[in-house]
């Protein structure tokens, strides 16, 4: 559910802008592949990205992100209050995102966070025959507008948190 008094989310006007935003993100990324993204790429643990003690990185969602994540875990059948259900122990000297299925994908793919989807991952390829850098200033825009989105969503919210810490202490 959304926020009290407000639209359900999966209908929301919130919703909409946020999965627009994502579709110029991922249109901006198209092409590029983290060595473990890749179709048909073999990484039994999942993407060194997804590990967060290997790149010494971890997406910060904001509040309208996590109320996509929160939709995205609801389609899999783990709500808020389930964090005992994910997997934080494994592999915790890599400390890999616990939406990570056993065979190393994302289980909320569609409703991951911008920071998954901008390849904060040092092993981002880009496309053969394109520009060998990521387009960062059009990016960073796109943050920016995440950003403002979050700020009208939950304007008294404290703003983006650690994705780690937000899975946790989800209500």
């Amino acid at each position: 559910m959304g926020r009290s008094g407000s639209p359900r989310w999966a209908e929301s006007a919130e919703r909409a802008e946020l999965r627009s935003v994502y579709a110029e993100v991922d249109a901006l990324v198209e092409g590029w592949t983290c060595r473990c993204s890749a179709a048909g790429a073999s990484c039994s643990s999942g993407p060194d990205c997804c590990h967060f003690a290997v790149t010494g990185r971890e997406p910060y969602p904001t509040a309208v992100e996590l109320q996509e994540v929160r939709h995205g875990m609801a389609a899999i059948s783990l709500g808020p209050r389930d964090h005992h259900r994910l997997p934080l122990s494994r592999a915790p000297e890599l400390r890999p995102c616990p939406l990570l299925s056993d065979q190393g994908r994302c289980r909320i793919y569609a409703s991951r966070p911008f920071g998954c989807r901008t390849f904060f991952c040092d092993h981002a390829e880009a496309p053969f025959g394109a520009r060998a850098r990521l387009p960062r200033d059009p990016i960073h825009a796109l943050g920016r507008r995440v950003a403002d989105l979050s700020a009208r969503f939950a304007p008294r919210d404290a703003g983006p948190r650690p994705l780690l810490r937000a899975l946790l202490t989800a209500r």
